[in-house]
Protein backbone atom coordinates (compact mmCIF):
# COMPACT_ATOMS: atom_id res chain seq x y z
CA UNK A 1 0.00 0.00 0.00
CA UNK A 2 1.42 3.28 -1.36
CA UNK A 3 0.60 6.62 0.32
CA UNK A 4 -2.07 7.61 -2.43
CA UNK A 5 -3.87 4.49 -1.19
CA UNK A 6 -3.82 5.40 2.19
CA UNK A 7 -4.99 8.78 1.76
CA UNK A 8 -7.93 7.98 -0.47
CA UNK A 9 -8.47 5.20 2.39
CA UNK A 10 -9.04 7.84 5.03
CA UNK A 11 -11.20 10.09 2.31
CA UNK A 12 -12.94 7.13 1.94
CA UNK A 13 -13.96 6.38 5.78
CA UNK A 14 -14.18 10.14 5.98
CA UNK A 15 -16.95 10.82 3.63
CA UNK A 16 -18.71 7.81 4.36
CA UNK A 17 -18.38 5.68 1.03
CA UNK A 18 -16.21 3.07 3.32
CA UNK A 19 -16.92 1.84 6.97
CA UNK A 20 -14.20 1.76 9.44
CA UNK A 21 -14.51 -2.01 9.78
CA UNK A 22 -13.72 -2.55 5.91
CA UNK A 23 -10.77 -0.21 6.61
CA UNK A 24 -9.10 -2.14 8.79
CA UNK A 25 -9.30 -5.27 6.65
CA UNK A 26 -7.19 -3.82 3.72
CA UNK A 27 -5.05 -2.22 6.41
CA UNK A 28 -4.47 -6.28 7.86
CA UNK A 29 -1.96 -7.01 5.61
CA UNK A 30 0.64 -3.76 7.26
CA UNK A 31 3.24 -3.55 7.58
CA UNK A 32 4.17 -7.14 6.08
CA UNK A 33 3.38 -10.14 4.64
CA UNK A 34 4.30 -13.61 6.35
CA UNK A 35 5.24 -16.21 4.15
CA UNK A 36 7.04 -19.06 5.08
CA UNK A 37 10.66 -18.13 3.69
CA UNK A 38 9.86 -14.16 3.72
CA UNK A 39 8.52 -11.15 5.42
CA UNK A 40 7.27 -9.63 2.88
CA UNK A 41 7.33 -5.47 3.71
CA UNK A 42 4.43 -3.93 2.31
CA UNK A 43 4.78 -1.20 3.93
CA UNK A 44 7.99 0.00 2.46
CA UNK A 45 6.01 1.80 0.06
CA UNK A 46 4.76 3.76 2.98
CA UNK A 47 7.74 4.85 3.96
CA UNK A 48 9.85 5.39 1.38
CA UNK A 49 7.69 6.44 -1.43
CA UNK A 50 9.42 3.25 -3.12
CA UNK A 51 8.36 0.03 -2.99
CA UNK A 52 9.53 -3.54 -1.43
CA UNK A 53 12.48 -4.70 -4.21
CA UNK A 54 13.05 -8.29 -4.98
CA UNK A 55 16.83 -9.57 -5.77
CA UNK A 56 16.39 -12.72 -7.31
CA UNK A 57 19.63 -14.24 -7.04
CA UNK A 58 19.25 -16.96 -4.04
CA UNK A 59 15.67 -17.37 -4.41
CA UNK A 60 13.86 -20.35 -5.73
CA UNK A 61 11.46 -19.17 -8.40
CA UNK A 62 8.76 -20.64 -5.97
CA UNK A 63 9.70 -17.82 -4.02
CA UNK A 64 9.42 -15.29 -5.73
CA UNK A 65 6.22 -15.96 -6.76
CA UNK A 66 5.28 -15.91 -3.66
CA UNK A 67 6.84 -12.18 -3.00
CA UNK A 68 5.38 -11.01 -6.02
CA UNK A 69 1.95 -12.62 -5.21
CA UNK A 70 1.91 -11.51 -1.69
CA UNK A 71 2.74 -8.04 -2.81
CA UNK A 72 0.42 -7.74 -5.62
CA UNK A 73 -2.50 -9.00 -3.31
CA UNK A 74 -0.99 -5.57 -1.33
CA UNK A 75 -1.95 -4.10 -4.56
CA UNK A 76 1.74 -2.82 -4.78
CA UNK A 77 3.71 -2.33 -8.20
CA UNK A 78 6.86 -4.93 -7.95
CA UNK A 79 10.21 -5.01 -9.41
CA UNK A 80 12.49 -8.26 -8.86
CA UNK A 81 15.78 -7.24 -10.13
CA UNK A 82 18.56 -9.55 -11.54
CA UNK A 83 16.31 -11.74 -13.06
CA UNK A 84 17.50 -14.55 -15.41
CA UNK A 85 15.35 -15.22 -18.97
CA UNK A 86 14.41 -19.07 -17.17
CA UNK A 87 13.52 -17.37 -13.54
CA UNK A 88 11.45 -14.64 -15.27
CA UNK A 89 9.54 -17.14 -17.82
CA UNK A 90 8.82 -19.61 -14.76
CA UNK A 91 7.52 -16.47 -12.77
CA UNK A 92 5.05 -14.92 -15.37
CA UNK A 93 3.64 -17.92 -16.34
CA UNK A 94 2.71 -18.44 -12.85
CA UNK A 95 1.39 -14.86 -12.21
CA UNK A 96 0.81 -13.24 -15.63
CA UNK A 97 0.56 -9.31 -16.57
CA UNK A 98 4.61 -8.65 -15.64
CA UNK A 99 7.27 -7.70 -18.57
CA UNK A 100 11.05 -9.13 -18.34
CA UNK A 101 13.90 -6.40 -19.12
CA UNK A 102 16.65 -9.07 -20.72
CA UNK A 103 19.23 -6.74 -21.10
CA UNK A 104 18.82 -5.23 -17.51
CA UNK A 105 17.36 -8.42 -15.99
CA UNK A 106 14.44 -6.86 -14.72
CA UNK A 107 11.00 -8.27 -13.81
CA UNK A 108 8.37 -5.52 -13.83
CA UNK A 109 4.55 -5.52 -12.56
CA UNK A 110 2.87 -2.19 -12.56
CA UNK A 111 2.08 0.60 -15.45
CA UNK A 112 4.01 0.32 -18.62
CA UNK A 113 4.44 4.33 -17.87
CA UNK A 114 5.70 5.40 -14.38
CA UNK A 115 4.13 9.00 -13.87
CA UNK A 116 7.00 10.70 -13.32
CA UNK A 117 7.85 11.89 -9.52
CA UNK A 118 11.11 13.41 -10.17
CA UNK A 119 11.68 17.38 -10.33
CA UNK A 120 14.29 16.50 -13.67
CA UNK A 121 15.84 14.16 -15.66
CA UNK A 122 18.65 11.66 -14.67
CA UNK A 123 21.12 11.20 -17.40
CA UNK A 124 23.20 7.15 -17.25
CA UNK A 125 26.45 7.97 -19.27
CA UNK A 126 27.83 4.82 -20.21
CA UNK A 127 31.73 4.46 -21.11
CA UNK A 128 31.59 0.77 -23.28
CA UNK A 129 29.15 -1.41 -24.42
CA UNK A 130 30.14 -4.25 -22.44
CA UNK A 131 28.98 -1.76 -19.55
CA UNK A 132 25.71 -1.95 -20.95
CA UNK A 133 23.86 -4.75 -18.71
CA UNK A 134 24.72 -2.65 -15.37
CA UNK A 135 23.77 1.01 -17.13
CA UNK A 136 20.52 -1.06 -18.27
CA UNK A 137 19.67 -2.00 -14.91
CA UNK A 138 19.74 1.75 -14.11
CA UNK A 139 17.61 2.94 -16.23
CA UNK A 140 15.28 0.56 -16.07
CA UNK A 141 15.01 0.66 -12.51
CA UNK A 142 14.42 4.58 -12.70
CA UNK A 143 12.28 4.31 -14.69
CA UNK A 144 10.09 2.01 -12.72
CA UNK A 145 10.59 4.73 -9.79
CA UNK A 146 8.91 7.39 -11.83
CA UNK A 147 11.99 9.40 -13.23
CA UNK A 148 12.31 11.20 -16.60
CA UNK A 149 16.26 9.28 -17.99
CA UNK A 150 17.87 10.48 -20.84
CA UNK A 151 20.89 7.83 -21.77
CA UNK A 152 24.43 8.68 -23.41
CA UNK A 153 26.46 5.24 -24.20
CA UNK A 154 29.83 4.52 -25.13
CA UNK A 155 31.70 7.95 -24.51
CA UNK A 156 35.02 6.42 -22.45
CA UNK A 157 37.39 8.16 -22.23
CA UNK A 158 39.29 6.89 -25.11
CA UNK A 159 37.86 9.06 -27.59
CA UNK A 160 36.53 11.84 -24.94
CA UNK A 161 35.26 13.94 -28.02
CA UNK A 162 32.38 11.34 -27.90
CA UNK A 163 31.16 12.67 -24.51
CA UNK A 164 31.92 16.15 -25.63
CA UNK A 165 29.56 15.91 -28.05
CA UNK A 166 26.48 15.46 -25.45
CA UNK A 167 27.95 18.22 -22.80
CA UNK A 168 24.54 20.13 -23.21
CA UNK A 169 22.33 16.85 -22.31
CA UNK A 170 25.13 16.09 -19.01
CA UNK A 171 24.40 19.74 -17.93
CA UNK A 172 20.63 19.95 -18.24
CA UNK A 173 20.39 16.60 -16.04
CA UNK A 174 19.58 17.13 -12.20
CA UNK A 175 22.15 14.19 -11.15
CA UNK A 176 24.11 11.87 -13.11
CA UNK A 177 24.90 7.80 -12.83
CA UNK A 178 28.17 7.18 -14.59
CA UNK A 179 29.02 3.48 -15.44
CA UNK A 180 32.35 2.70 -16.37
CA UNK A 181 34.97 -0.57 -16.03
CA UNK A 182 38.26 -0.81 -17.06
CA UNK A 183 40.37 2.11 -15.32
CA UNK A 184 37.08 3.71 -14.18
CA UNK A 185 37.64 7.21 -15.03
CA UNK A 186 34.77 8.23 -17.08
CA UNK A 187 33.11 9.53 -13.75
CA UNK A 188 35.42 12.23 -12.78
CA UNK A 189 35.48 13.46 -16.54
CA UNK A 190 31.57 13.71 -16.08
CA UNK A 191 32.45 14.87 -12.30
CA UNK A 192 34.74 18.03 -13.74
CA UNK A 193 32.07 18.80 -16.02
CA UNK A 194 28.91 19.32 -14.19
CA UNK A 195 27.88 21.22 -11.40
CA UNK A 196 25.32 18.42 -10.13
CA UNK A 197 25.83 15.14 -8.05
CA UNK A 198 27.65 12.34 -10.07
CA UNK A 199 26.86 8.51 -8.73
CA UNK A 200 29.57 6.27 -10.23
CA UNK A 201 29.00 2.87 -10.71
CA UNK A 202 32.18 0.52 -11.56
CA UNK A 203 31.44 -2.70 -13.50
CA UNK A 204 33.40 -6.00 -13.49
CA UNK A 205 34.56 -5.51 -17.36
CA UNK A 206 38.26 -5.30 -17.94
CA UNK A 207 41.51 -7.73 -18.49
CA UNK A 208 42.83 -9.01 -15.11
CA UNK A 209 44.43 -6.27 -13.57
CA UNK A 210 41.18 -4.72 -13.40
CA UNK A 211 40.81 -7.84 -10.48
CA UNK A 212 36.32 -7.91 -11.32
CA UNK A 213 35.73 -4.06 -11.16
CA UNK A 214 37.86 -3.77 -8.45
CA UNK A 215 40.42 -1.19 -10.47
CA UNK A 216 37.49 0.96 -11.25
CA UNK A 217 36.15 0.75 -7.87
CA UNK A 218 39.17 2.32 -6.39
CA UNK A 219 39.89 4.96 -9.17
CA UNK A 220 36.42 5.79 -8.46
CA UNK A 221 36.79 6.37 -4.86
CA UNK A 222 39.78 8.23 -5.24
CA UNK A 223 38.33 10.90 -8.04
CA UNK A 224 39.46 13.87 -7.37
CA UNK A 225 36.07 15.58 -8.40
CA UNK A 226 34.42 16.08 -5.63
CA UNK A 227 30.85 15.81 -6.65
CA UNK A 228 31.32 12.11 -7.35
CA UNK A 229 30.19 9.66 -5.16
CA UNK A 230 30.29 5.45 -5.34
CA UNK A 231 28.43 2.46 -5.16
CA UNK A 232 29.18 -0.95 -5.22
CA UNK A 233 30.65 -2.76 -8.53
CA UNK A 234 27.75 -3.08 -10.74
CA UNK A 235 25.10 -2.22 -8.28
CA UNK A 236 23.10 -0.22 -11.17
CA UNK A 237 20.17 -0.43 -9.16
CA UNK A 238 21.77 0.97 -5.71
CA UNK A 239 22.82 4.13 -7.97
CA UNK A 240 19.68 4.18 -9.63
CA UNK A 241 17.96 4.10 -5.75
CA UNK A 242 19.28 7.35 -4.63
CA UNK A 243 19.23 9.20 -7.74
CA UNK A 244 15.67 8.77 -8.00
CA UNK A 245 15.55 10.22 -4.06
CA UNK A 246 18.15 13.04 -5.42
CA UNK A 247 15.96 13.92 -7.80
CA UNK A 248 12.66 14.14 -5.44
CA UNK A 249 14.49 16.92 -3.25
Amino acid sequence: MNREQVRNLLEAVRSGDLATADALERLANLPFADLPDARVDTHRALRHGIPEVIYAPGKTPQQIIEIVGALRAAAQDVLVTRVEAEVAERVLGEIGGGTHDALGRLLWYGPAEVPAEGKGTIAVVTAGTSDLPVAAEAIGVARRFGNKVESIADVGVAGIHRLLASSEMLRSARVLIVVAGMEGALPSVVGGLVDKPVIAVPTSVGYGAAFGGVAALLGMLTSCASNVTVVNIDNGFGAAYVATLINRL
